[in-house]
């Protein structure tokens, strides 16, 4: 029996749960699933462009693991393109980040939040060094 999985941090709800090829019957089509995780993972990386290191940092997983994320969602996509299959986006292992990003400044001690779906920063805004850390919330144990 393997570790259990680590939550994945969400910033962003994909606000749609489904996705389906135009002109077919939803009742002819056959249907694939990505989490909201692979979902988050496909936002960093190839919509916002983060490298694996800094996605997975944003995600709260190491670089190993945010790569084998972002490999099954970019398969699962792949699979609906290619076979016309609908995509149920649901479940997952993960927890929303609610408000904000929370990081602080190795040099100066400064901390601040930042809005969910913007950019990393790329300095403190207190002193403009950019030797920052994303400061990660508490799990809950119960979610």
């Amino acid at each position: 029996m393997g570790r259990p999985h680590k939550k994945r941090y969400v910033a962003h709800n994909p606000g749609v749960s489904y996705f389906k090829p135009r002109g077919i019957p939803m009742v002819k089509l056959m249907e694939t699933r990505l989490t909201i995780d692979e979902c988050e993972a496909l936002r960093l990386a190839d919509y916002e462009g983060y490298s694996h290191e800094d996605a997975g940092e944003e995600m709260g997983v190491s670089r190993a693991t945010f790569g084998r994320i972002i490999e099954k969602a970019r398969k699962t996509v792949a699979d609906a393109l290619i076979n016309g299959k609908a995509i149920r986006i649901e479940g997952g292992n993960y927890q929303f980040v609610d408000g904000g990003r929370r990081f602080a400044c190795a040099c100066c001690k400064h901390d601040w939040m930042a809005e969910c779906g913007t950019p990393r920063p790329d300095a403190c805004p207190e002193c403009g060094e950019n030797d920052l850390e994303r400061v990660m919330p508490e799990l809950d144990e119960n979610s």
